[in-house]
């Protein structure tokens, strides 16, 4: 199979981890990136060819497509956007990660270095696995949702859509999370948490309500 031409939208620093795992997970021809900021990333080893709105450019059949924006809701909208024209998105996994063969993994997502996804869970379209990230069996995490380093989900955990788990949390088994919650650093989540609400703490509690997204 020829390998395909990867763009991604998003130059940042969650555009190097996403280039960077694709070096590494292999099969694609050349990695480029389009950016409203090129001439502020002269130091990248990858050229950053144009501006993420003219992204219907570079649909040619061998080309496939990857948000790189840790922001949910503008990852959201980039995602829609790219599914709304067409264009195929990549779906990208660090050779180190962990990945059942009874799990699935939404179009769209990053898996990063040193993550397990254990079985009978799935994993949505656009998320964000990130480094050395537990999702243990049979949880379900719904598109958008970025789980930070070093988190943990015990088993049959459930989180909403575009939900963020803070870096280092903890949440206990059968946990379910609503959409567009956010969990902040280190926190420990044994209650459920509805949607549009940030929680803190050990135990986590619900501090804030969060507009709609």
């Amino acid at each position: 199979m020829e390998s395909k031409k990867l763009v991604i939208i998003g130059a940042g620093g969650h555009g190097k981890v996403a280039a960077d795992c694709a070096e590494q997970q292999g099969g694609f021809s050349s990695i480029i990136f389009l950016d409203q900021g090129g001439s502020e990333h002269k130091d990248y080893p990858w050229p950053i060819l144009d501006k993420p709105e003219n992204f219907a450019r570079f649909i040619d059949g061998n080309s496939s497509f990857f948000v790189a924006i840790g922001h949910n809701a503008s990852r959201d909208r980039w995602t829609q956007a790219l599914i709304a024209g067409n264009a195929p998105l990549a779906t990208l996994i660090h050779p180190t990660a962990v990945i059942s063969a009874h799990s699935q993994i939404g179009a769209g997502t990053l898996v990063c270095a040193r993550a397990v996804v254990n079985p009978f869970t799935s994993i949505g379209i656009s998320c964000i696995v990130n480094t050395s990230a537990i999702i243990e069996h049979d949880c379900k995490v719904n598109d958008l949702v970025h789980v930070a380093p070093g988190s943990c989900l015990a088993g049959n955990v459930e989180v909403g859509r575009a939900s963020f788990i803070g870096i280092g949390t903890s949440i206990v088994p059968g946990i379910k999370l609503g959409a567009n919650v956010q969990i902040g650093a280190g926190a420990a989540v044994t209650k459920d948490i509805k949607d549009n609400c940030l929680a803190v703490g050990v135990p986590a509690r619900i501090i804030k309500s969060l507009p709609s997204c």
